[in-house]
């Protein structure tokens, strides 16, 4: 009798908390939406891996069924969807008033509690303020022949060899750069080698949040883990042997950690420099593997691009003369071609917030302390604002000026959280692409096929084999 009593109770019990998890409490209207399993929410489902260039089908079909704006669960916490562009540009200007910038204790866990991601307020402003010292305009000026110079090298290097995998030799290429620059890292010098680590690290960036032996995730981890430790002795070797001129980002950094009264700490300086170096290579060299994939399948786009470059050696007293920044501003195709680049490749397909209070909006209510992911693809993918959304036009941003965010565009993010890289991937993508039309000709080998999980990815590589073109006709 006992036994039986006991069990009902349990099986009451089971039953109250599957009810109250699937229907959350509410001072108001939630957006529609379903929590799925207890716990686990609808997570499985959102890392579903697919090979769709539209929008991510574990978004669409929830739109097609609840609308716009959508209630669901992910690791663990509640979580309102976003693909209203209103809404969407509501959260980005309430920024540190309704909303701040959250991710999932997953990210945190890779990316580091002290990380610029999961600060705000003055500590948030002062970090942007220090990246914009290396990244921001007058940095990119001085930059600008650095960048230019490890482009050429490195196409030339490719260029003696049967094939290359894009995507991997580019990250390669920008991540050597980008070292140099932030932590006068040098590979062939160092006896340990920092990218393996990145590697690592990327493979379990995306993945379900398994921190078990011979997991992505796990992986991933030690990835992280065993970077931070190379940041962490190269910091201690530059306090003991300081330098007499500032170099890099990092002696500047060093310099703001022994001023008197200094916010920063060792741990948030860290974390920067992690997030910087991962930041800086990922996601732009994603990029650039995309846009090589693009010109190779329309070659009217590859023929204009071709043209506005060659008009700028053809106006060069010199044509083998770096590019000046005058030259890089006047890329105005260029430009569109980036734009409609970044619209389509969506790396980065969610941007999450977490409502620090009661928040109502078009009838429905964003409970306190909830997760709010907005979605970019959804907006970039949008066919009542981007005619044709899924073709690949960059003549759809002539005339068009994007300084930054906008309700319809939001590939670096939206805010006063707009990413202070983007500048700096532009650049690397401009010049990356004069380098490469100007002296160079290419065919696909193999690969090219995407996968998203939901990242993007590109799961067996894009392989070309690249070719120096005849130059020796060029009118200047």
């Amino acid at each position: 009798m006992w036994g039986v009593c006991t069990g009902t109770v349990i099986i009451i019990i089971i039953t109250h908390w599957v009810y109250r998890w699937r229907n959350p409490r509410c001072n108001g209207k939630l957006p529609p939406g379903s929590m799925g399993w207890p716990l686990l929410g609808e997570t499985l489902q959102f890392f579903t891996p697919n090979k769709s260039s539209d929008i991510p089908p574990f978004v669409k079909e929830r739109m097609e069924k609840y609308g716009p704006i959508f209630r669901t669960s992910l690791v663990g916490r509640p979580v309102i969807v976003s693909t209203d562009p209103d809404l969407n540009h509501y959260i980005f200007q309430q920024e540190g008033h309704c909303f701040q910038s959250w991710y999932p204790d997953t990210f945190t866990e890779i990316f580091g509690k002290q990380n610029v991601g999961s600060l705000h307020g003055f500590m948030y402003k002062y970090l942007k303020n220090m990246v914009l010292n290396l990244f921001g305009p007058e940095g990119l000026k001085k930059m600008l022949p650095e960048v230019e110079q490890a482009a050429c090298r490195k196409l030339l290097l490719w260029s003696s060899q049967e094939t290359v995998e894009l995507k991997e030799a580019t990250a390669n290429m920008i991540f050597d750069l980008t070292a140099k620059k932030l932590i006068s890292y040098d590979q062939e010098k160092s006896s340990e080698n920092l990218r393996e680590n990145f590697v690592a690290f990327i493979q379990g960036l995306i993945s379900f949040p398994f921190d078990i032996p011979g997991t992505a995730y796990h992986k991933c981890l030690r990835g992280r883990k065993r970077a931070m430790r190379m940041l962490k002795n190269m910091l201690h070797e530059r306090r003991a042997k300081p330098q007499k001129n500032q170099s890099d980002f990092f002696d500047y950094v060093l310099q703001e950690l022994q001023k008197e009264g200094t916010i920063l700490t060792e741990a948030i300086a860290l974390d920067l420099m992690f997030v910087l170096l991962f930041a800086s290579f990922e996601t732009t060299s994603l990029a650039i593997t995309l846009a090589i994939k693009f010109l190779s399948n329309h070659p009217l786009v590859l023929q204009q691009l071709s043209e506005e470059h060659e008009t700028i050696l053809r106006k060069r007293g010199n044509a083998d003369s770096g590019l000046t920044w005058l030259e890089y501003k006047s890329m105005k195709f260029t430009l569109q071609f980036i734009m409609e680049t970044v619209r389509l490749a969506n790396i980065v397909p969610g941007i999450f917030r977490k409502a620090l209070r009661e928040t109502h909006f078009k009838g429905y209510t964003i409970p306190a302390d909830w997760a709010v992911m907005v979605c970019p693809p959804a907006v970039h993918l949008n066919p009542e604002k981007y005619e044709d959304p899924l073709a690949f036009n960059p003549w759809r941003w002539e005339g068009v000026e994007i300084n930054g965010a906008s309700k319809n565009f939001m590939a670096f993010g939206g805010g006063m959280r707009f990413c202070v890289g983007t500048d700096f991937t532009k650049v690397q993508m401009a010049v990356f692409l004069h380098c490469l039309v100007t002296k160079y000709r290419w065919k696909t080998i193999k690969g090219g096929d995407i996968l998203r999980t939901p990242g993007l990815q590109f799961p067996n590589g894009f392989h070309i084999q690249l070719m120096e073109k005849d130059t020796t006709n060029r009118t200047i």
